[in-house]
């Protein structure tokens, strides 16, 4: 899945900008919203999936394009293994039924699954799976994770990719985040980067049967591999005009599945015995900090000790009430999940973030740093006054409030936050290029649950740029640190995960210590469902995939696992 989490984290504006989307078609929803005519349990039945698209949808089913539709990944197309982001677990096969390397990491050998076929009839075989990698490594448009590997099959079930160099960690994006294609279609496709692919051929449970500018139709896939599977005919997915229109759906029963942030859920779904709702926190919601000074950030945030004394000073047990509706958890300084991620986190001192403001400690940090009040509170340094911007995305309205709490919240130690909402694309492009003091983002959801990927992306010096020029979706705070890279590099070089660990305590210690981007708390990541059609849908007891409508490769998983109702 893309990494621009930004975008999918809530309804509306941002989820429509990965989705292909333009104006309002909510006659989409009208057209095939809510249950088959048939009943619950019947041969015909459906479900109807809102997933933030807003406006007229375009057609790309290319599982190479970063702007396919969402279910092309998952549902249509299948990648070899699944790595679910919503607990810690081995890597479930789906194509391929195993796979061992070398002893130094430069090859990677894969037995692929036998029975399978493609949704044509033709069948799957190991050549497809070395046709794809080929194909993603001689085009570099395609090469987002940049894999540097040739493939061969050596037979109908063993594919085998040789590396240039050691590369254990690209094993997820290897395995669990490339949808493999079929060769005898793609071999004749002229341009694999533009290609809209409209009559997609996969191995996914689900394949293409009808498709509008307004809303699309996936038909059960009969020659699915995984015998029973899916229990479910046909899934229409629908446009819709907003937040409001989304929540009117699901209450009409038009809707059967959708991941949004609403307001008084509890209370919407109260007198509904039909509707439920998953929490399954994430994404960490963070401050990021345009760090830098040698790469040309300015103003006091490139001061460790203001970053350190906004991470004290900000109370998250009231941020939570005020903007999170209560449904956000704890983060950890170290930027992994608390629970999920436990083992990864080296000192236990690092597991959590203060629930409450330390208001002392933060004013103690700025005394200490030089940091003087000034007759109207805000403090001062060398002519400098403490007053930093914030920007965050107009209509991301939990972020807004946020801002304005912790604006609220930091004045008591001497701090002026100064809260901004701009467009969407004005955010992402700040963001990219370092036009900012502060920024609302949200860190996470990498190809596997290992903290290599996070800081890798996050942290890397190699990974970011001097402000004004684009470090898209990687270390956009412009940090660098030594300490930092080296460790990287050392995890980088082993799949041992002790040694792994010792050294993400490393960057650990480095990073708490440094806060280029200051965790506030884990957002919610609501998901809501009717089960009135279709029922075995991921629950908070029984988190079996992430639930969110939009998660490439988990959507695969849910919908073909999902049964009629009875």
């Amino acid at each position: 899945m893309s990494s621009t989490l930004s975008g999918s984290r809530r309804l509306g504006l941002a989820a429509a900008s990965l989705l292909s989307v333009a104006t309002l078609a909510l006659s989409g929803c009208a057209g095939g919203g809510g249950a088959s005519t048939g009943g619950a349990g019947s041969d015909a039945s459906s479900v109807t999936v809102f997933n933030g698209a807003t406006g007229t949808i375009s057609e790309n089913f290319n599982p190479f394009s970063s702007t396919a539709l969402q279910p092309t990944l998952g549902v249509i197309f299948e990648p070899l293994f699944w790595y679910n982001a919503a607990s810690d677990e081995e890597p479930m096969p789906l194509l391929a039924e195993s796979f061992a390397w070398n002893e130094d990491g430069t090859q990677l050998t894969i037995k692929t699954r036998e029975g399978v076929k493609w949704s044509d009839g033709e069948p799957f075989t190991a050549k497809d799976v070395a046709f794809t990698f080929n194909l993603v490594n001689e085009t570099p448009e395609l090469n987002t994770t940049g894999l540097a590997a040739t493939a061969e099959a050596t037979d109908d079930t063993t594919a085998v990719l040789t590396f240039t160099e050691n590369s254990f960690m690209q094993e997820p994006s290897v395995l669990g985040n490339r949808g493999i294609v079929p060769e005898h279609i793609w071999k004749d496709v002229a341009d694999p980067i533009t290609e809209t692919n409209p009559n997609p051929v996969g191995t996914g449970p689900f394949k293409v049967k009808d498709f509008t500018a307004q809303s699309y139709l996936l038909e059960k896939n009969d020659l699915y591999w995984e015998e029973g599977k899916p229990a479910i005919n046909e899934v229409r997915y629908i446009s819709l005009e907003s937040a409001d229109a989304a929540t009117g759906a699901l209450l009409a029963g038009e809707v059967d599945w959708m991941s949004s942030f609403l307001p008084g859920l509890e209370q919407i779904l109260s007198d509904n015995e039909n509707l439920s709702y998953v929490n399954t926190p994430a994404l960490t919601a963070s401050i990021f900090t345009c760090s830098n000074e040698e790469l040309g950030c300015e103003g006091p945030q490139t001061d460790p000790a203001v970053r350190q004394a906004i991470y004290q000073g900000i109370d998250r047990e009231q941020l939570n009430a005020l903007a999170g509706g209560g449904f956000a958890g704890t983060a950890s300084p170290t930027l992994v999940l608390p629970e999920r991620d436990a083992a990864w986190i080296a000192d236990p001192e690092n597991t959590e973030t203060p629930a409450n403001a330390n208001v002392e400690e933060a004013r103690k940090v700025l005394d200490e740093a030089g940091w003087v009040e000034g007759s109207d509170g805000i403090r001062e340094k060398d002519g400098e006054r403490l007053s930093l911007g914030i920007q965050t995305v107009t209509g991301y309205s939990d972020f807004i409030s946020l801002n304005d709490a912790m604006a609220q919240q930091l004045r008591e130690v001497g701090i002026e936050l100064k809260p901004t909402q701009i467009t969407y694309n004005e955010w992402i492009n700040n963001l990219n290029i370092g036009k900012y003091q502060l920024t609302l983002e949200s860190i996470g959801l990498q190809p596997s649950n290992n903290p290599y990927y996070s800081y890798e992306k996050w942290y890397n010096s190699a990974n970011t740029t001097p402000v004004g020029e684009s470090a898209l979706n990687n270390n956009t705070a412009r940090y660098s640190n030594p300490v930092v890279d080296e460790a990287l590099a050392a995890a980088r070089a082993t799949n041992d995960e002790t040694v792994q660990k010792e050294q993400y305590g490393i960057i650990q210690d480095e990073i708490v210590r440094d806060m280029p981007y200051i965790p506030i708390y884990v957002n919610s990541l609501l998901t809501e469902f009717n089960t009135e059609r279709a029922t075995g849908w991921p629950t908070n007891e029984d988190p079996y995939a992430l639930a969110a409508t939009w998660k490439a490769w988990d959507n695969g998983i849910v919908l073909k696992n999902i049964t009629p109702a009875e």
